[in-house]
């Protein structure tokens, strides 16, 4: 092993792999290996300036014992930012401190000289790379020891009721409901991420721990360390960006439905919304109002006059946002000037075909600038130069016809280097774009989503999930892991997307309970598939905006009086929490935090806390303990040490109106009613 320090990084030689490893941020290092001559330049993630630090670098060495009891010096390399501190020894291994006490190795189980726990015939190593033939990628292993006692939280949004992911393998790959975002946040007092948008996995196991990248041309991690959750959260979210001004005007209700078909249909339930005195903050114009996927216009058929009802809605105070794909069908006019510009994706194998819903398509290529041009210039012109407020960038990850990921390829490289980067590339044509041509904050909204997004003007909402209690209860743990990887802007479809019967007492009474979680959430966003498809198409055409049916009604009113009811009192609630949710969407901004938190972000000294998942806090002043079964009118609590007043005693029927934290109580939560606490 040769170590070297040049221009304020530690530098490792060692069997052809070049490993550096320099400050990058308040009490965090940058860790990047490579076996090639030098790095890629590549930052990924890491898209801020980080903070200047002043890292103490120390080559020495170490005494080393023999097997037969016979002591050499071994080189060895140190480098400390703040309270964290990498070692580096004489085999490469890393071993990382915070104020000193471990937290972190690499896991190391091969020949080393010594008789230490390292030195096995196992012949594993730490970093392990093996070429990719015909590419001049690699595929790489990364291994560390596992820590007793240690949880882990993050890491995007899993379709999986544990929140925390001790145990858990995790597919680092994008998919419709699924958004891989590798940050991992450790009880042990650190935050990691893996700062590689290839293909992949990791497995947080019991024996050790290990990230994949399925092929790569170099390592590339973060580490940094603090006290609390959310100091963790401010040091990463400090390089790789955070969430901007969200706007207030958007804070209270979201309208949606699988589809309004028609101009007229938009324009009758905003005019009912407006007669009813409820004000719709976003109504939104979902997919097949288009000639073609990959035409992104109106088809006139149906949207004769489009900038009229715009118009109109923006004169009800309405923001309005259509929802645009990725997928360019064959017989869209752009796919073969697309093909011929190169600005679509490629196929390793046989035909030219990513997607097939609906018809014989191929995704844009976001990574190549040229096709964000191109894709705009359609846009601006047929939506935003009509007064269209934002973009539903649906589809977003991109679904594929099938996640053979070996199978596709971008300008930029193999899909499986670089694709789950792709939601952030495909956002970046419109947020770059749009805040050009305006000082005003950028809202898109987004199925999928990277690390880093959060700084590009991203909603993201959990996709196309069922409408079931046990779809209902995994979103509770995909938000809150979410936010802890550094997106705070998240929403849910209320009452899942799914739906085989709007008129299912099952179903109604989730869709209660998912709407009242909704409102002690980021985002209120009434959406869904809703069954049965009784309503015939508007024409037989095999295209245009005519052709696709529609769900049934999907607005407050639609469900029956007593629903309606229920959820017109929680609005209500929900604009009364207006001056506080600003309040959370500007910490959002200044810090990272998201709206939504397990509850051992707001008490993390709490060991209980640690524990739960199916209990939030919404800031730091609200308790949420949303109603996750069918039938269920009583719950328990955790409350944490102090005083909590249950709000709305009067709803829920409950007797005690304060209660006195440090131990779990029971509180009964009839259907007009979930059980929030006030911290006081």
């Amino acid at each position: 092993m040769k170590f070297e320090e040049k221009n304020g990084a530690l530098l490792c030689y060692r069997g052809g792999e070049m490993l550096e490893i320099r400050g990058w941020g308040n009490d965090s290092l940058r860790v990047r290996a490579t076996m090639q001559r030098d790095f890629t330049g590549k930052n990924w993630a890491l898209s801020e300036k980080p903070d200047e630090t002043n890292p103490v670098i120390v080559l020495s060495s170490e005494e080393v014992k023999n097997i037969d009891g016979s002591v050499t010096k071994q080189p060895l390399a140190t480098i400390t930012n703040g309270r964290l501190k990498a070692v580096v020894n004489f085999a490469g291994v890393i071993t990382f401190y915070r104020d000193d006490r471990l937290i972190l190795r690499e896991y190391f189980r091969s020949y080393g000289g010594t008789i230490s726990r390292e030195s096995r015939c196992l012949k594993i190593v730490n970093r392990e790379w093996k070429g990719v033939i015909g590419g001049s990628e690699y595929s790489l292993n990364v291994k560390f020891e596992a820590n007793d006692g240690e949880k882990i939280f993050g890491m995007g949004q899993y379709q999986q009721e544990s929140m925390e992911l001790k145990g858990c393998i995790l597919e680092l790959a994008q998919r419709n409901s699924q958004a891989s975002v590798p940050f991992a946040l450790s009880s042990l007092g650190y935050g990691f991420l893996w700062n590689n948008p290839a293909v992949g996995r990791v497995t947080f196991g019991k024996n050790y721990t290990e990230w994949i990248a399925a092929a790569t041309k170099e390592m590339d991690y973060w580490i940094t360390v603090a006290d609390t959750p959310k100091k963790i959260l401010e040091n990463y979210t400090a390089v790789t960006g955070r969430a901007g001004e969200f706007p207030e005007d958007l804070m209270g209700l979201w309208q949606c439905k699988l589809r309004y078909r028609t101009q007229e249909e938009v324009l009758e339930v905003a005019r009912k919304y407006r007669a009813e005195g409820i004000k719709i903050d976003r109504i939104v114009i979902d997919f097949f109002h288009w000639t073609v996927q990959g035409e992104w216009k109106f088809d006139p058929k149906y949207w004769p006059d489009p900038k009229a009802m715009i118009d109109e809605l923006h004169s009800m105070g309405i923001n309005v946002i259509i929802s645009v794909w990725p997928s360019v069908d064959r017989r869209s006019e752009n796919f073969h000037p697309m093909t011929e510009m190169g600005l679509l994706m490629k196929t390793e194998r046989g035909a030219v075909q990513t997607y097939d819903f609906q018809g014989d398509c191929v995704e844009i290529d976001p990574f190549n600038p040229e096709t964000g041009k191109y894709v705009w210039d359609i846009c601006k012109k047929n939506y935003y130069d009509l007064g269209i407020d934002a973009f539903w960038l649906d589809n977003s990850e991109p679904d594929l016809t099938v996640y053979d990921f070996d199978h596709y390829r971008y300008c930029d490289g193999p899909a499986l280097a670089i694709s789950n980067m792709y939601p952030q590339m495909y956002s970046r044509i419109y947020y770059d774009a749009m805040r050009k041509e305006s000082d005003k904050p950028v809202v898109n909204l987004l199925r999928c989503a990277w690390a880093g997004s959060q700084k590009y003007g991203n909603v993201i909402w959990s996709g196309d999930v069922p409408s079931t209690f046990e779809a209902f209860r995994d979103q509770i743990c995909a938000g809150l892991n979410i936010g802890m990887a550094g997106i705070p802007w998240w929403t849910t479809d209320i009452g899942g997307f799914m739906t085989d019967d709007v008129n299912d007492p099952g179903f109604l009474q989730l869709l209660i309970r998912w709407y009242q979680f909704a409102v002690y959430s980021a985002v209120l966003r009434m959406h869904g598939d809703r069954g049965p498809y009784t309503i015939p198409r508007l024409d037989d055409r095999e295209r245009g905006g005519g052709y696709m049916n529609t769900g049934q009604p999907n607005e407050l009113w639609s469900y029956g009086e007593d629903n309606y009811r229920i959820m017109r009192r929680y609005y209500e609630i929900r604009i009364g929490m207006h001056d506080y949710i600003k309040s959370l969407y500007e910490e959002a901004s200044r810090n990272g935090s998201p709206l939504i938190r397990p509850m051992f972000y707001e008490f993390p000294e709490d060991a209980a806390c640690w524990e739960l998942s199916d209990q939030y806090m919404f800031g730091p002043k609200y308790l949420v303990a949303p109603i996750l079964h069918y039938n269920e009118f009583e719950r328990e609590v955790y409350l944490p040490a102090g005083q909590w007043r249950l709000v709305h005693r009067e709803v829920s029927g409950d007797d005690e109106a304060v209660f006195v934290g440090g131990k779990t109580v029971s509180v009964k939560a009839p259907l007009e009613y979930t059980p929030v606490f006030e911290k006081i």
